[in-house]
């Protein structure tokens, strides 16, 4: 039973209030949480790492913040609701602290774990507070005792549901924190007017509440400048665009004639060199096919591959598969970047499908004669199984027989392990693997791998006579060849599979040294 009667020694005692702000609180914590744990993901990468220290040291802070209940004897209510107000305003500037502390300082992870620590430490007080407070004030103790872990665990899950698929892609990280620092605030409103009469720091805590509302408010109004300049620190050239979508954000740069496009903070292309990295990509296998219909595109969803693909009138269809539909429609919208991808996006002979790559290839029926998977840099376990076997095995269920497909597959020289770790990997579900690589000067010497039921003559790609910014046949031989430096032992390294990603460590690992 939720509630059948409220009671106090001596007069009526009211719990729904309590019950409440354990559902705010809770929501809130959780919320404050997600946020450390994704911006440390967001800046720092490896998210698993940055998730599993935050969870641990917040669990762990929560721990000692309970342990040190049992030395507060009196004033319960004064010291739950100063709580609130103190969880509230670390949590509000915890966005704008850990962006400050990435841009302009060297000690990101140390104010990221001190930060964690100390809101776990003050959530941690709260329960227990709250467990006195019923138990000197309700004769009923076990059915109340009940209802608030119900309600701190309810808490708990609108606040993990309400951050990933409401609250980031609408009002961003520093926003967010906001809204969520004024509710714990509000939270100790209610204590200080429902329990007015057990609180003995009464005027003290309403000038604490009305001041760090005011302060808070005061940076919301200025949350979306706040958010450019921080945002601006972190690139070197003019924001023109920035946006959250429900998968990652999106920011896109410009300076001068150079226009650029990011995705959580990683380059996808610069218009000052992007032929460069799409004439290989796309030029390398078609040149090895002799009029091919039908093309599969798995990612490239700014459409400078499909512009590629466009060059070839005999190319019946074009199906292009990526997850994000609003990064998609603003390559297909923004004046500039459709300039730049000839508004390939519009064309009749592309089809749009908006779905994760992995599950699209799952359900696929249908035979392609190119596959090219231009997909994001394995930097996550989600993006890394889009380069394991599995993934491998079924592109190569949606491969003609004579078909070949391609995939980026970062530097040989400054990922090798992981560039050769595609490679292996790529050589358990195709008899034919080849490797080649060129230099972008926006991300240095950038690798691919093509594979293929056939053998792969490289020597005999023709380019056919397209009018290419950078390909010419004689150059092609160079494409194939590696420095020593760029290669690695294949004895060594492991496949990267869904049970065991390698490939992920092996890039976190190099891109750690860089």
């Amino acid at each position: 039973m939720l509630l059948e009667k409220d009671q106090l020694t001596g007069s009526d005692f009211k719990i729904r209030p309590l019950l409440f702000t354990t559902l705010i609180i809770s929501g809130c914590s959780m919320i404050y949480e997600l946020i450390i744990g994704s911006l440390g993901s967001y800046l720092m990468g490896n998210s698993v790492v940055q998730f599993s220290l935050t969870i641990g040291i917040y669990l762990f802070a929560m721990g000692v913040g309970s342990y040190g209940s049992k030395f507060i004897h009196r004033h319960l209510f004064d010291y739950f609701a100063s709580l609130e107000v103190i969880v509230g305003l670390l949590g509000s500037f915890s966005s704008i602290i850990l962006f400050l502390c990435y841009i302009y300082t060297d000690v990101y992870s140390i104010v990221m774990y001190g930060l964690t620590f100390a809101i776990g430490f003050f959530v941690g007080l709260e329960i227990p507070l709250l467990v006195r407070i019923i138990e000197q004030h309700d004769k009923v103790l076990k059915d109340e005792l009940a209802n608030l872990f119900a309600f701190d665990y309810i808490g708990g899950l609108l606040g993990s549901l309400a951050f990933p698929l409401l609250l980031l892609p609408k009002f961003g990280y520093i926003t967010v924190a906001f809204i969520s620092g004024i509710l714990n605030i509000l939270a100790a409103a209610v204590i200080v007017f429902k329990y007015n009469e057990h609180l003995k720091w009464k005027k003290s805590l309403k000038t604490m509440i009305v001041a760090s509302l005011i302060v808070i408010m005061s940076f919301i109004l200025f949350g979306n400048r706040l958010t450019n300049f921080l945002e601006g620190g972190l690139y070197e050239d003019q924001i023109v665009f920035s946006k959250q979508t429900l998968y990652q954000k999106i920011i896109v740069t410009k300076h001068k004639d150079d226009l650029r496009l990011f995705l959580d903070g990683n380059t996808q292309f610069s218009s000052m060199d992007e032929k460069r990295y799409h004439e290989a990509l796309v030029h390398i296998p078609m040149g090895l096919m002799d009029q091919p219909k039908k093309i599969l595109l798995l990612g490239a969803g700014d459409g400078l591959a499909a512009r590629e693909l466009l060059k070839y009138p005999a190319i019946e269809k074009i199906t292009l598969v990526d997850l994000d539909e609003e990064m998609v429609e603003l390559c297909r919208t923004d004046p500039a970047i459709s300039t730049l991808n000839e508004r390939a996006l519009d064309n009749k002979k592309v089809e749009l499908v908006y779905e994760d790559a992995f599950t699209f290839l799952e359900k696929n029926k249908a035979q392609y004669q190119v596959v090219i998977a231009d997909l994001p840099d394995p930097n996550n376990e989600s993006l890394n199984k889009l380069y394991t076997t599995s993934f491998y095995r079924l592109i190569n269920k949606s491969l003609t027989e004579d078909g070949v497909m391609v995939t980026q597959s970062n530097s040989p020289l400054f990922t090798g392990n992981a560039f050769w770790c595609i490679n292996k990997t790529l050589k358990e579900e195709f008899p034919y693997v080849v490797p080649y690589h060129l230099y972008v000067p926006s991300f240095g010497d950038w690798g691919y791998n093509l594979a293929s039921k056939r053998k792969i003559e490289q020597e005999k790609i023709e380019l056919k006579q397209l009018k290419l910014s950078y390909l010419n046949e004689q150059m092609l031989p160079v494409l194939f060849s590696f420095g020593e430096d760029e290669k690695k032992d294949l004895a060594k390294l492991e496949i990267n599979t869904l049970f065991k990603p390698k490939l992920f460590e092996y890039y976190d690992s190099d891109t750690s040294k860089l």
